[in-house]
């Protein structure tokens, strides 16, 4: 049984077609061999983009000269409405400092301070969670949202701010993909930017809602009366070369990656993770039993989690949050004896580099025991990018491994997943990889 994989288009076609192709969906709009070329290259009258799957060149880009390969100014088309100036679109001074106050609220000590709010999402999921058919995407969204609120804000998903921004944000995710077209194409600013209806207005309203929640956080500050979470973490911590700190504007830019990092890509992985489970009986009894012999509200119980930590890395395989990443060119550059011009687009897949069919045994399956495997071990560090590498790491990377494992081993504990025939999900990329009509299993009580 293989897991649900996108078509990949047929053939050459015109770049007007791919265009239309990108825009439904950027998985499909993909040729087959990218799963086992090491670098393509697309090439237009108005740019050229390489894809580069070979190890050593993604380690060249993302680790060993990250300086010389940033961020694409262009990925901002699509996600700067939301997002604003945050960490996840800058480059250089702007990023280091951003990443010189934010990386401290998410150091190891920190993770154990979060636990209990983290557990307490957890725990409200599985109280929430009925038996009957159930599309399971709402329900990880649902929890992954209740965990970035209660760690950042310490507040409940249920609190009224908090379920204003989380349906706002739901509404989004669907309309507006992770890379816009104008990713790839040096547009003119005259010509419109594909945003598709109502993206803007929506990013406002969930940039209004972010704001009163900063402002009221730093009024607590002020009075001295703020709880010791991250958000209190990030806006009390100082650029320790600088002396400065986030002005509100920056912390409302921060806040919105939080939410789009820390809630969109764990919805994503653990909806994914459940269905797989729920394909592979045998694999979701051997968590429910590891699970029910730990007292999960006890930290030192998540380093235990072995088989929920494997099911979750390999849902992260399969199915990466963020499929795609773009760096640029600064100089003029040479890979696969091929000239790549400075200003090329540097197109790093996860979602190719992870089913890479030279690299991977068994690439399309699902296999949590790989990771004890050689190729496993081998792939894991050379072919495995679910939350970039280098320099630019997600932040918030240790923290997504506490949570999805957690929260996969207690939902399992606590319940039942089978799949529903005639309804086999098929992933598409919008702000993460989701399925285009979501993800519907049997869910029934174990009690």
């Amino acid at each position: 049984m293989i897991p649900p994989k996108p078509p990949s288009r047929p053939g050459r076609v015109s770049l007007w077609r791919y265009a239309r192709l990108f825009r439904q969906d950027i998985l499909s709009a993909q040729p087959a061999r990218l799963y086992r070329a090491w670098m393509a290259e697309f090439r237009t009258p108005f740019f050229r983009s390489f894809l580069l799957n070979q190890p050593d060149l993604v380690a060249q880009v993302l680790k060993d000269r990250p300086q010389d390969f940033p961020k694409s100014n262009r990925i901002g088309e699509g996600l700067r409405p939301l997002l604003g100036n945050s960490v996840f679109l800058t480059n250089g001074a702007t990023w280091q400092r951003q990443r010189r106050i934010i990386d401290p609220a998410f150091e190891g000590g920190r993770l154990r301070d979060t636990y209990p709010a983290m557990y307490g999402a957890a725990q409200a999921a599985v109280d929430r969670l009925q038996p009957g058919l159930t599309e399971i995407e709402a329900v990880t969204s649902h929890a992954a949202a209740d965990v970035i609120f209660r760690t950042l804000f310490s507040i409940p998903i249920d609190a009224p701010v908090a379920a204003q921004v989380f349906t706002r944000f739901r509404d989004y995710q669907r309309s507006q993909p992770i890379l816009n077209l104008a990713a790839f194409l040096p547009l003119p600013r005259w010509l419109p930017r594909f945003h598709r209806h109502g993206t803007r207005a929506a990013a406002r309203d969930i940039r209004a809602l972010i704001t009163g929640l900063v402002e009221r956080r730093r009024q607590e500050i002020d009075a001295g009366t703020a709880p010791d979470d991250l958000a209190t973490k990030i806006m009390t911590t100082r650029d320790p070369q600088t002396g400065a700190g986030f002005d509100a504007q920056d912390m409302v830019d921060q806040v919105a990656i939080f939410f789009l990092a820390g809630h969109e890509t764990s919805a994503s992985a653990l909806a994914w993770a459940l269905y797989l489970l729920a394909l592979y009986p045998d694999w979701q009894a051997r968590l429910a039993e590891e699970a029910a012999a730990l007292d999960l509200s006890d930290f030192a119980a998540v380093s235990r989690l072995k088989i929920a930590r494997d099911v979750f890395r390999e849902a992260l395989r399969l199915y990466p949050p963020v499929p795609m990443m773009v760096r640029e060119a600064s100089c003029p550059e040479r890979f696969r004896d091929r000239a790549v011009p400075r200003g090329s687009q540097l197109v790093l897949s996860p979602w190719h580099l992870h089913r890479h069919e030279r690299l991977w045994d068994n690439p399309d399956g699902f296999d949590p025991g790989r990771w004890e495997t050689e190729n496993g071990r081998t792939c894991q560090r050379a072919a495995y990018i679910p939350f970039s590498a280098g320099a630019r790491v997600c932040t918030g990377a240790g923290f997504a491994m506490v949570e999805g494992p957690l929260l996969l081993a207690m939902l399992v504990r606590a319940c039942r997943f089978a799949p529903v025939e005639g309804r086999d999900p098929v992933p598409v990329a919008h702000l993460t990889v989701r399925a285009r009509d979501g993800i519907w299993l049997q869910v029934a009580r174990r009690d």
